[in-house]
């Protein structure tokens, strides 16, 4: 399937294009007609194809393609075409996330206080650890997701989590490309403090200024990803 859809994100397949049919992925992968079949319906699940029964599959346009899904987002990035919906992405946190900072301050009860506490101090954690073994990265970038999910569910309410949940699991693949471990001690860390430290003081302003400040970073990480040269004071 990943195969199948790096054609597609990278274009050696286009839109309106026969997918090749079930027997032809049988053959060309070694496995049974079965599997492939499941191979297709996972890239029509997707929105990457749009199955003609009894005829085939064809190439979906871009616009339908589901960009939550990690394995879309992960071939997009691979495909070099990852900028562009890793901007989408800190539009929509954007969006989400800088009210809800406010909301968690204004709501957060002490058990909520409690995960963002936990969460951030694995993140600590695992930054300390990955100075000496890189494959503590996972954990912190684990640990930064629960951080998030964390002050959306500090803000109580429901709705607001359901929207975000696709976006925190999409972001294990999409926080990859700017990560900047060597920046984390100067700047994500005590960013991440800065938004807890907002939360538990009740103080929503704060809470939304330390929140807008941080994606304001990562905002620039990606400038930095896109190949856009950095800004210089005048």
């Amino acid at each position: 399937m990943r195969v199948l859809m790096g054609d597609i994100v990278g274009r050696r397949l286009s839109t309106g294009d026969w997918l090749p049919r079930e027997m032809d992925i049988a053959g060309a992968f070694g496995v049974s007609r079965g599997v492939a079949r499941e191979c297709i319906r996972s890239l029509e699940e997707r929105g990457l194809v749009s199955v003609k029964h009894g005829r085939g599959a064809t190439v979906m346009p871009d616009t339908r393609w589901d960009v939550l899904d990690p394995d879309v987002l992960g071939a997009l990035i691979d495909s070099g075409r990852g900028a562009a919906i890793l901007a989408d992405y800190l539009e929509s946190r954007r969006i989400l996330e800088i009210e809800a900072a406010g909301l968690a301050a204004e709501r957060a009860r002490p058990d909520d206080l409690a995960a963002l506490s936990d969460a951030f101090g694995r993140m600590v954690a695992a930054a300390e650890r990955a100075v000496d073994s890189p494959a503590a990265e996972d954990l912190y970038h684990e640990a930064d997701i629960a951080f998030h999910r964390s002050l959306i569910d500090a803000t109580g309410n429901r709705a607001l989590g359901a929207i975000a949940e696709p976006i925190h699991r999409a972001l294990t693949t999409a926080r990859r490309p700017l990560a900047r471990p060597e920046l984390r001690l100067e700047r994500g860390l005590p960013e991440h403090r800065r938004i807890l430290v907002a939360v538990a003081k009740a103080d929503p302003a704060a809470a939304r200024d330390a929140m807008r400040d941080h994606l304001l970073t990562v905002e620039a990480y990606l400038r930095e990803y896109a190949g856009e040269p950095r800004e210089t004071a005048s």
